[in-house]
């Protein structure tokens, strides 16, 4: 796949026509995919390629009261762009949501951004809209010349799977359902840093990780996760939020690798989230707490994902 940073359309090199996909796409999420795999099939029947003009940031940065959460992401930009390129995507052009880009109409948006892309056909999802005059879906059928691919909202358990579902489904710890709505589990990236070391004195070591994405984390709890270090995966088992038990009031993210033992400060650890075990509860005892740890571990290492 190649990648092109634009600053507006003025920078756009495209000589040959395209199919052209329109939208942001955070997470590449079931409904996503069924867009991205209507563009690689009339791609390939009209032998032109796929192109994306999208944006490394939410649009809603430059519309809405700034809030923390609209700089958090459901996936790191490396693995978008590994899973763009998986769905069929050739050309990616990424360009800033500014107000300048913001103020396009419409029609100038097609005469701008579109003409520049070559477009001879364009994809795009059923909510879909462009320009400051917030131009719908239906009526891009009118204003462009070419053929309009529209694709109807894709549904799970007679829900539309969206990145506004996602989110909620991860406030609420629901990693499971998560990995439904993605077609792949939920994933986060971290650095092993120093703790306290508590772990290792009680026998479960878990490695601190120090979040490096702006991605959303799932809710407090204790989950099964399956953990990328180098080139193998092993089982484990993640917990996030407050270590109650020792009175602890730090946020903390940290994974218990099972079947283990490196020194691995400054690694980087991919984390797969796979199911939550339970709450963050605090203990009466650290025997207690170690008995619970035992079970957490067991199920973890039975845990499979339903057909």
């Amino acid at each position: 796949m190649k990648k092109q940073v634009i600053q507006d359309w003025r920078d756009i090199e495209q000589k040959e026509s395209t199919i052209l996909v329109l939208g942001y796409f955070d997470g590449i999420h079931k409904g996503h995919q069924q867009l991205f795999q209507r563009a690689r099939q009339l791609a390939d029947q009209s032998g032109l390629q796929v192109a994306l003009l999208t944006f490394p940031e939410s649009p809603q940065l430059a519309f809405s009261r700034f809030r923390p959460d609209l700089l958090l992401h459901l996936s790191s930009s490396e693995l978008r762009e590994e899973l763009l390129e998986q769905a069929g995507v050739d050309l990616l052009y990424l360009q800033d949501f500014t107000s300048e880009f913001g103020s396009l109409t419409g029609q100038e948006f097609l005469d701008t951004y579109v003409a520049s892309l070559k477009a001879q056909k364009l994809v795009v999802g059923f909510d879909y809209h462009f320009g400051c005059d917030r131009q719908g879906a239906q009526l891009l059928a009118s204003s462009f010349p070419g053929q309009v691919e529209i694709v109807p909202s894709y549904d799970l358990d007679g829900k539309k799977v969206s990145s506004t579902r996602i989110r909620a489904a991860l406030a609420q710890g629901q990693v499971e359902e998560v990995s439904q709505l993605l077609g792949r589990p939920y994933q986060t990236c971290g650095i092993v840093v120093h703790g306290d070391a508590r772990g290792r004195t009680i026998g479960y070591p878990t490695a601190n990780l120090a979040p490096l994405d702006r991605l959303h984390m799932p809710a407090d709890g204790v989950y099964v996760v399956d953990v990328h270090e180098g080139n193998r995966v092993y089982r484990g088992m993640a917990s996030v939020g407050k270590n109650v038990t020792f009175e602890g009031d730090e946020l903390r993210f940290e994974v218990n690798i099972f079947d283990f033992a490196a020194d691995i400060y400054g690694h980087r650890l991919k984390i797969d989230w796979l199911a939550r075990l339970r709450d963050m509860v605090k203990f009466s005892s650290v025997q207690a707490l170690i008995e619970q740890l035992e079970d957490d571990k067991n199920r973890a290492q039975d845990w499979k994902e339903r057909d």
